[in-house]
């Protein structure tokens, strides 16, 4: 890899993209940047944006955009050096609009997954709070049910994974993504992939990631836009 590259994955909940993250840094090298691990990183070292973190996500709300763009911009200033894949930001216009002033991305996929494929995987899905790490019960379930595997805590199941609330998630996620799938795709840097199984949409975005990384001439920085 000649050059820095930088990426997005978008996707609602349950699309995969957590697990296609962790292929995409191990094949190709890309630091792996969840917002969600930063945002319960500052909320444990209690900087000022973690307390402010914190207040909205004991409240079961979603970070404003602000506290969002304070966390995130000063972390990715850090990595200018590196190359990376962002996961769960930016989520909002405002926040795609704060990155770009920083950074312009090189690529952004977008994983389309059908309503019936979520909801079930959503129906299995348990969560160790602490760590982050998500366990599923039909295809990566813990070794002892109901435990972490690496510190033994206790899983929990979100009230907002159930089928009754995961309509009204969707129906956010595609309200607030929209305008983000559209900017980046003016930008001639979006790319979708459907699908009901992570194995099988993996190969392509493989493939994109391949052609990408190892062509682009070492002076271009951005793909150019029509």
């Amino acid at each position: 890899m000649d050059k820095l590259f930088r990426a997005a994955i978008m996707g609602p909940p349950g699309s995969g993209k957590g697990t296609i993250s962790k292929r995409i840094a191990q094949s190709f090298g890309l630091q792996y940047l969840s917002s969600g691990h930063f945002l319960r990183e500052s909320i444990a070292a209690n900087t000022e944006a973690g307390l402010q973190v914190k207040t909205y996500v004991e409240r079961g709300m979603l970070v404003p955009d602000l506290v969002m763009t304070r966390l995130m911009l000063p972390r990715l200033e850090e990595l200018s050096g590196h190359s990376w894949l962002l996961d769960g930001f930016p989520r909002t216009l405002s926040q795609a609009q704060a990155l770009n002033g920083l950074y312009q991305l090189d690529l952004v996929i977008s994983l389309n997954i059908p309503f019936e494929t979520l909801k079930d995987r959503l129906s299995d899905r348990w969560i160790h709070p602490e760590s982050g790490r998500v366990y599923n019960m039909g295809f990566n379930p813990p070794r002892v049910q109901g435990k972490d595997d690496v510190t033994g805590g206790p899983l929990i199941q979100h009230d907002d994974d159930k089928p009754e609330a995961l309509m009204a998630r969707l129906r956010h996620y595609k309200d607030v993504a929209k305008p983000v799938i559209d900017l980046y795709k003016s930008q001639g840097i979006l790319h979708s992939f459907s699908g009901t199984e992570t194995d099988r949409i993996w190969p392509y975005i493989n493939s994109l990631l391949s052609t990408k990384m190892h062509t682009q001439p070492p002076d271009v920085c951005q793909p150019q836009t029509p």
